[in-house]
């Protein structure tokens, strides 16, 4: 007959093991002693060294800072309210716009074949979530797009340059 062996008690306690050890350092890695050579080394290189970081992080911030002043542009999103190639459409859409979101100035702008009829100039999408929650009932086919934005700063001097080159 073949059967499993009915198991029995182990003939020792747990005070048999109790003054077992065993050594395993001779098999654990050794790894440097960190916190002393931070302890051992001088506190004013390291305090010059961290300076000298800071110092570097704020000139190329300075740097990345004059660089975005200096462009007329930049990325940015707008809502567009409507976009086709009937400018009476657009006018329509532009008038509807103004007189039930009197909030809101909408732009229009031709790029030929279309009319689009754009509303805010917002540097983050979500920014742009307000506008488009707000016209989307009134305007179902709107939607959140990305856009060049032109700096205020700049707004004035691009359109004295626009109006010079054509005085010739």
């Amino acid at each position: 007959m073949a059967s499993c062996k009915t198991s029995r008690s182990s003939s020792g306690s747990a005070s048999v093991y109790a003054d077992y050890q065993e050594n395993l350092n001779g098999s654990l890695p050794v790894y440097p002693d960190y916190q002393a050579q931070l302890i051992g080394a001088t506190g004013s290189s390291q305090t010059a060294s961290v300076e000298a970081v800071n110092a570097e992080l704020e000139l190329m911030d300075e740097q990345a800072i004059q660089k975005n002043r200096s462009e007329p542009y930049f990325n940015g999103f707008s809502v567009l309210i409507f976009s086709g190639i009937s400018r009476d459409k657009a006018f329509s859409v532009q008038n509807t716009l103004l007189s039930d979101f009197p909030e809101l100035t909408p732009e229009m702008q031709y790029q030929q074949p279309m009319y689009l009829v754009k509303v805010g100039k917002f540097a983050l999408k979500i920014e742009a979530q307000k506008t488009f929650s707000e016209v989307k009932n009134q305007f179902p086919t709107a939607r959140i797009i990305q856009d060049r934005i032109q700096r205020k700063e700049f707004e004035s001097i691009i359109e004295s340059k626009n109006n010079a080159e054509g005085e010739n």
